[in-house]
């Protein structure tokens, strides 16, 4: 199909749609352009795959948004690259098929290879490790072939039993309408045969749980969650097919002092009164340490000042966002008898009386920053 077809036009459906609106648009189609109602007729053919292709992104909330993000660029990151062939749209949505005709299509078949399941992991990190770029090793549980049996089930040395009802075939043939569809075996659940001596490693399942240590790159600039995809790390193949993969939903933990605004970065800085008014040079925790920032005379309460290339790097591409320190003007709690003498000097200069309020002491942001800035230099 052609590369940059939109998949909303393709199903016929707003950008706003649910899922439940997606599905159905889907099964509407499905019904129509089936194979086996279209017999030979190759434009229907390539409908019914626009279409499986369509619902497959859209009924993925992440396939989804990387979609809507990104477009087909955003698709190719996550590992989705289409359909094959129908074995894998009928694989993949067997289940709408058993509603729209009452049985499983006959394309659909247990008893060649399946690709193994996909793996979800939820990986925590610090809001710093998530803007640098750090590396992790995680600890995955998984299913692997049993290697007593290599993955057949069978007590070594045993053999299956053919299905009697089936007769090996995995499948039954009914007709249904205008359809001829083979329905799975209800014997033999579409293998079209049985373990009668099941493996004692794993109870007939050729399948054992492993856990695996995994290195996991982590790269700068990662949002709260972002799915990184480590293909062919996820549940082994069933009868030689693929491994599944392994998608790490990353968690950032929120940071005392800085926050994420898309790729800006967002730090309030407290200065003293007379800073903001006769200007000065103050000390600020960055991404990459210490610097000095300068504050220009007469900066305001809640002024914000852009230090351009100092925020988080952009995750698809080159380059960073900005640091956005806003100012927050101090007030002193306690004045000395000369610092009040002159405050009430400068009142007066200017026509104006101040009053010196005494609120209870209290730690603040100034306390919990500084503290900060002097990790970087112990």
């Amino acid at each position: 199909m052609p590369p940059y077809k939109d998949y909303y036009q393709i199903l016929g459906v707003g950008r706003n749609a649910t899922a439940e609106e997606i599905k159905k648009a889907y099964r509407q189609l499905a019904l129509k352009y089936h194979p086996d109602r279209n017999p030979g007729d190759k434009a229907a053919e390539e409908k019914f795959k626009e279409a499986s292709e369509a619902y497959e992104v859209l009924r993925d909330p992440e396939k989804r948004r990387l979609y809507d993000q990104y477009g087909h660029e955003g698709l190719r990151d996550s590992g989705f690259t289409g359909f094959r062939d129908f074995g894998d749209i009928f694989g993949a949505f067997g289940d709408i098929f058993e509603d729209l005709f009452g049985f499983r299509d006959s394309r659909r078949t247990r008893s060649g290879p399946q690709a193994g399941a996909d793996r979800r992991f939820d990986l925590e990190i610090d809001f710093l490790d998530a803007a640098r770029g750090t590396e992790v090793t995680v600890e995955i549980p998984r299913n692997v072939n049993c290697g007593t049996c290599n993955g057949s089930g069978l007590r070594p040395g045993s053999r299956k039993t053919i299905c009697p009802v089936c007769g090996g075939r995995g499948q039954v043939t009914q007709t249904h309408g205008f359809l001829r569809i083979s329905t799975t075996c209800s014997r033999c659940q579409g293998l079209g045969e049985f373990i009668g001596d099941p493996c004692p490693s794993c109870n007939g399942r050729g399948r054992v749980v492993e856990k695996k240590k995994l290195a996991v790159k982590i790269p700068p600039g990662v949002d709260n969650g972002v799915h990184l995809v480590m293909a062919g790390e996820g549940d082994a193949g069933v009868r030689g097919g693929p491994p599944g993969d392994l998608y790490i939903v990353v968690h950032v933990r929120p940071h005392e002092l800085f926050r994420r605004a898309g790729d800006d970065l967002l730090l309030t800085v407290p200065i003293s009164f007379t800073q903001a008014a006769l200007g000065g040079v103050v000390t600020i925790p960055t991404l990459n340490g210490n610097r000095e920032l300068t504050i220009p005379p007469g900066t305001q309460p809640g002024e914000t000042i852009s230090l351009r290339g100092e925020g988080i790097p952009h995750l698809k591409g080159y380059g960073r966002g900005d640091l956005k320190v806003q100012v927050n003007v101090v007030v002193p709690r306690h004045l000395t008898d000369r610092q009040r003498d002159l405050l009430q000097q400068f009142a007066a200069s200017e026509g104006t009386t101040k009053t010196f309020a005494k609120p209870a002491p209290a730690k603040g942001w100034l306390e919990k920053a500084w503290d900060f800035i002097s990790s970087f230099t112990k």
